[in-house]
């Protein structure tokens, strides 16, 4: 089961009230279109999620999340583009900021185009690097056109 299956259409009105329990027991959003999302997930079933641009080019999957564990906020999603079966991938850091979660979809939503990532400050499977240095975290957020995690 990948991260955004489950979600559920709510029938009638009686359901809708069962389901807003429901709702705030599972830490899910029930939103005007009585269509519940999920708020809260597990970081492991997004693994693996495709990431597509605004315009639908797929710029690969998500290969890991990273986490700040002093202030437990989410710093990055790797994302892993191109190569083939795996072999031959290039990773990037993205800051989490910048994704957006399309549950219809079943995608994330990453609003830079191919040539951008294809150029983006990248690293291989097997150097990875400090991501918890705020100068490379600084080069990062810059590139992508967002905020520093770490700034309140």
């Amino acid at each position: 089961m990948t991260a955004l299956e489950g979600s559920e259409y709510i029938l009638d009105d009686r359901l809708v009230r069962n389901e807003r329990k429901h709702v705030m027991k599972n830490s899910s959003t029930l939103t005007e279109s009585r269509k519940t999302y999920r708020r809260v997930m597990s970081a492991t079933t997004l693994n693996g999620d495709k990431v597509v641009n605004q315009v639908g080019e797929d710029l690969g999957k998500i290969d890991d999340i990273m986490i700040d564990t002093k202030t437990g906020r989410v710093a990055y999603a790797v994302l892993s583009f191109g190569g083939f079966l795996g072999l031959g991938d290039k990773l990037f850091a993205i800051p989490w900021s910048r994704l957006s979660l399309d549950e219809d979809r079943k995608v994330f939503i990453l609003n830079i185009d191919r040539a951008t990532l294809e150029n983006a400050p990248g690293f291989d499977k097997d150097n990875w690097p400090d991501m918890a240095d705020r100068t490379w975290g600084s080069e990062i957020h810059t590139y992508y056109s967002s905020r520093p995690y770490w700034e309140p």
